[in-house]
């Protein structure tokens, strides 16, 4: 068993090193190069096996190659030829490598898709086979025409419970395939430095403003402004803990935050392993301007948390839960025995973004009369729609395997899923691209345990269209990566603060305490 683990632990390692040192670009075995499409094949009706299935998917015209692997075991070699329905000419073959990837040249398949804006791609696969050549049928890609914001924010971190190391937030620019690290936490453990890192979040999509927490050792805020940044700290006695769940406001200075006490439970017998529920959590605002905090909504017999701005910052977004009814005495414990009696719905109040004032609450989304349950409600950037998790019960739809993304028409307002882009496991957190146009969201759908990162198409109807897997240079590489992403955030611009900033903000700063108004 101990070498099992350590075996466990070397893979781990190796996969953390890989992503944080750009060694991702290694593990493809060749380099695909041009190869002649074959002038006599057969049609075959197999079915194409390629991971990730790429099939029929709408893409941005600014996306980094889409990178597939094929599978076919009597075949010895392949050909794929990407061809534009508006310029023929643009398009280009390539051979794959000898384990079946496909390996596109940045150039040429940059041309492709500014050739094939607002258009379609047929792509035709070729493969080698004893008694010679077979074409697959030929599958489409649609080319939108609105790009996608090209940076974006994750963190990387173990699919379950696991010590607070090898916790990393890193950004990739779409366009391409590289990686730049915002931050990483020790690589091996260190009780004395051991520390997450988590809920990073940014202003309308721009890197100008942004904020992350620290948790543990070295606990605290970073918060920036440009180049610069601060580490402070929410504590005061009418505050439950340090903010968490947080939202920039679209314009003015300041950060919605929850204040949760949370914990987590595990199952023993259920297939969903483990249970992230709140024991209490309220409303707080902070001036990141003045270093200020209040209190926007605190109840005692009610839950808020996952707060986000409307648009145009004239209204705060957030989910609630009534407490259910139950004895006072081992609170804690009852209300792990009724886990998924906590069901969540949906409010809204009004900003004055003068006075920084809130009006009464109201009613958006009644989940429980549904006996269902919302969480991260994200309003697109355009102010028309609000997408959010939907679930039987709870608010940390991570591990709720029937989580699914449902929109509401805050014009119209009618509510309905997101069909085409959800799948027949956990979808979860999400955000918009800027033109409100592309939806990035953490997904199960590949194995049911790790967290990967999928885009996609939001139209001007309000429909989502098919999602497809984070592009990677090797299309093994989320496979073989053994780390969940977590948090996906687009931006339109990279991080303006250096990893050394925040390093030395975390180790070498104490956090200045935020003042507490009444």
């Amino acid at each position: 068993m101990k070498t099992s683990n350590h075996i466990s632990h070397i893979l781990h390692h190796l996969s953390f090193m890989a992503k944080v040192c750009g060694w991702a670009t290694l593990l493809i075995a060749c380099s695909s190069k041009p190869s002649a499409v074959p002038t006599a094949f057969t049609e075959t009706t197999d079915s194409l096996a390629m991971y990730p299935d790429y099939r029929d998917v709408t893409i941005p015209p600014n996306i980094a190659p889409l990178n597939f692997q094929l599978n076919d075991s009597s075949a010895t070699e392949f050909v794929v030829a990407f061809e534009s329905e508006v310029a023929p000419k643009a398009g280009f073959s390539c051979g794959a490598c000898e384990d079946g990837k496909i390996d596109i040249d940045l150039s040429l398949w940059r041309q492709l898709l500014y050739d094939a804006r607002g258009r379609s791609l047929t792509v035709s696969v070729y493969a080698h086979r004893p008694a010679g050549w077979v074409r697959y049928q030929p599958f489409t890609m649609r080319v939108a025409e609105e790009e996608i914001d090209p940076y974006l924010t994750y963190r990387l971190i173990e699919p379950g419970y696991e010590y607070y190391s090898q916790l990393g937030i890193y950004q990739r620019n779409l366009t391409n395939f590289d990686v730049e690290t915002v931050y990483e936490n020790d690589r091996t453990f260190s009780s004395d430095n051991c520390h997450c890192i988590n809920c990073h979040n940014f202003q309308a999509n721009d890197t100008e403003r942004m904020i992350l927490h620290v948790r543990e050792n070295h606990k605290g805020t970073i918060v920036t402004h440009g180049n610069d940044a601060y580490k402070m700290i929410i504590k005061h006695d009418s505050i439950l803990a340090s903010g968490a769940y947080a939202c920039w406001h679209p314009t003015l200075p300041l950060v919605a935050f929850s204040s949760n006490k949370t914990a987590q439970v595990f199952h023993m017998n259920y297939n969903e392993k483990i249970e992230v529920y709140d024991a209490a959590s309220d409303l707080i605002l902070f001036d990141a301007d003045n270093n200020e905090v209040r209190t926007i909504l605190r109840t005692s017999d009610h839950f808020e948390t996952f707060p986000c701005w409307s648009a145009d910052g004239t209204r705060l977004y957030y989910c609630t839960a009534r407490l259910p009814k139950m004895p006072e005495e081992n609170f804690e414990a009852n209300l792990v025995l009724r886990y998924d009696s906590l069901l969540y719905d949906i409010y809204s109040m009004p900003f004055d973004t003068v006075t920084y004032t809130f009006g009464e609450p109201q009613i958006e989304i009644n989940a429980s009369a549904q006996h269902k349950s919302c969480s991260v409600p994200r309003v697109s950037p355009d102010g028309r729609y609000l997408v959010f998790a939907y679930a039987s019960y709870g608010q940390f739809h991570l591990y709720h395997k029937d989580s699914d993304l449902w929109c509401k028409d805050l014009q119209e307002g009618n509510l309905y899923p997101l069909t085409e882009s959800n799948s027949n496991d956990v979808e979860s957190y999400h955000s918009w691209s800027s033109n409100s146009r592309w939806q990035v969201f953490s997904s199960r759908r590949d194995d049911g345990d790790y967290t990967r990162t999928y885009i996609a198409y939001f139209d001007a109807q309000g429909q989502g269209h098919r999602a497809f897997l984070l592009p990677q240079r090797d299309p093994e590489y989320n496979l073989l990566l053994l780390k969940s992403y977590n948090c996906p955030e687009l931006t339109k611009n990279a991080v303006q603060v250096s990893t050394e900033q925040i390093r030395h903000l975390i180790y070498n700063t104490e956090a200045e305490l935020a003042t507490y108004k009444e």
